[in-house]
């Protein structure tokens, strides 16, 4: 049984095209994975199945009978849920009253009266349905990456979805913590609910879903049983062309002289926990030095004070001033999005400058910028709303990139083949051309293909792997295992 079809869909913005006639058929009690370049219109179409958009012309069809969607609550009500890239929760709230606040949404109050142990309660219940456990009682800011996307997964199935829609939702996961929320989805799908699953990770599809579907352009070019797939074929299909080779770092022999310097250094998180002990290391210039380690272990803190911040608790820590800083999360830390892009590009080092802004040399520079890096976009005076994630992040690298030192966390998330492959090559150049870069990934395959060295952060403490390692030596290491 079909439990859900997008039938004849097209969405215009302005002169643009996102969804040309494009179709979707999901079957009931599957996974069915949504696959495509950045823009390709995935993200656009399942925000129609959501409610969140309105299409031009075409059909919603539920359960067998077409539906009208004017909100989300719309979508909800119809059984649909989704759990989006950047998630929308209240940081001071606990789980259990972040999960109430969805539930409360077009129920009454004989329905459902609120209390800090019916909410509890509630999460508890979902739990144990699901299979996923969390504490309740936790406030958001507490949790990491992967504990907020189970709140947003709570959200979505307190409200009895039985169509839940993921968007890249093991972008930011650790292998293991990827591993165990894919074996989630295919749990629930075996149990009669069902998933669709937008994802760049071509292994990802091939290992969880029992259908896919490819978007190119804003049409479906292929629909297809996993089983008879590759990620080859895929690749092709979203391309419409052989994809690019993997980029593969040639490891340097002789780095410069150290750019950065830690000495027995301490850090603490913003909850005052420590999460590195003692550590330390140098990044030299014209090397790329990884940092593996699974998510929540403190890498995030530890490459914030690599950039100057955060403080470190103990011990000294050189940095070059001028460093560039690529963040974890684009939108939040990189972008103000309603700026145009030459102000965007204004911000790195605004705090040291003085003096009358040359505005139009500032927009010289911009447009210089989004030629030099393929940055799709109507010119300077665009916003940064209206970039893909794609082109965001080629943006942020454009302003970062070129600076005596460079620290990147997650540089290719929730990006295509081809995005990746150009912020990959860039980092490559960049370190070429001398600069000392320090990447985290929670995508170990890219940490070991770019890094000339790897450390390992685990259990508080650092330290370097010897080469040759490899992805279960490093693999390993990251859990505080034995070689």
């Amino acid at each position: 049984m079909i439990a859900l079809e997008l039938r004849d869909i097209t969405k215009r913005f302005g002169s643009v095209v996102a969804l040309d006639h494009t179709e979707l058929t999901v079957e009931r009690g599957t996974v069915h994975a949504l696959l495509g370049e950045n823009g390709a219109g995935k993200t656009t179409l399942m925000r129609i199945a959501f409610g969140m958009l309105r299409p031009d012309s075409g059909a919603i069809v539920v359960d067998g009978g077409e539906r009208r969607f004017g909100s989300p609550a719309d979508a909800l009500a119809a059984g649909i849920g989704m759990v989006q890239q950047h998630y929308a929760l209240v940081d001071r709230m606990t789980v259990a009253e972040n999960v109430a606040l969805v539930r409360a949404v077009g129920t009454t109050a004989r329905d459902w009266r609120y209390s800090d142990a019916s909410a509890a309660r509630l999460v508890r219940q979902l739990g144990e349905e699901i299979g996923l456990e969390i504490d309740p009682t936790v406030r958001v800011s507490e949790l990491s990456i992967s504990g907020q996307q189970r709140v947003e997964i709570f959200k979505a199935l307190a409200r009895a979805a039985h169509i839940l829609i993921l968007d890249e939702p093991t972008a930011v996961l650790a292998p293991a913590e990827a591993a165990q929320l894919l074996a989630w989805l295919r749990r629930i799908a075996d149990a009669g609910r069902t998933v669709v699953l937008i994802t760049h990770k071509l292994r990802d599809a091939l290992g969880v879903a029992d259908n896919v579907t490819v978007l190119r352009q804003g049409r479906t070019v292929a629909t297809m049983p996993a089983r008879s797939a590759t990620e080859e074929s895929l690749a092709t299909a979203m391309l419409g062309t052989s994809p690019p080779n993997a980029t593969r770092a040639t490891k340097r022999v002789a780095p410069g002289a150290a750019v950065i310097r830690a000495d027995k250094i301490d850090i603490v998180d913003s909850r005052g926990v420590l999460r590195v002990h003692d550590a330390t290391f140098a990044v030299h210039a014209g090397e790329i030095v990884g940092i593996a380690a699974v998510e929540g272990e403190g890498q995030v803190p530890l490459l914030q004070a690599i950039a100057g911040r955060r403080r470190v608790a103990a011990g000294t820590l050189e940095a070059p001033l001028g460093l560039g800083f690529v963040p974890e999360d684009r939108v939040r830390d990189a972008l103000i999005e309603d700026f145009p892009l030459y102000e965007n590009i204004y911000l790195r080092g605004a705090e040291r400058r003085h003096g009358r802004v040359r505005w139009a040399v500032e927009r010289q520079e911009t447009a210089g910028l989004l030629t030099r890096y393929a940055i799709t976009a109507a010119g300077p005076d665009a916003s940064a709303r209206t970039l893909s994630g794609g082109n965001q992040q080629r943006l942020v690298l454009a302003r970062e990139v070129g600076a005596t030192a460079l620290v990147a966390l997650n540089p290719t998330r929730g990006l295509d083949i081809q995005a990746s492959a150009a912020i990959r090559d860039r980092l490559l150049a960049a370190r070429d051309a001398g600069s000392a870069i320090v990447l985290y990934s929670s995508d170990l395959d890219e940490v070991l293909a770019l890094a000339d060295r790897v450390l390992v952060l685990a259990q508080r403490n650092v330290r370097e792997m010897l080469e040759p390692f490899d992805r279960d030596t490093v693999g390993r290491a990251m859990l505080g295992l034995p070689r």
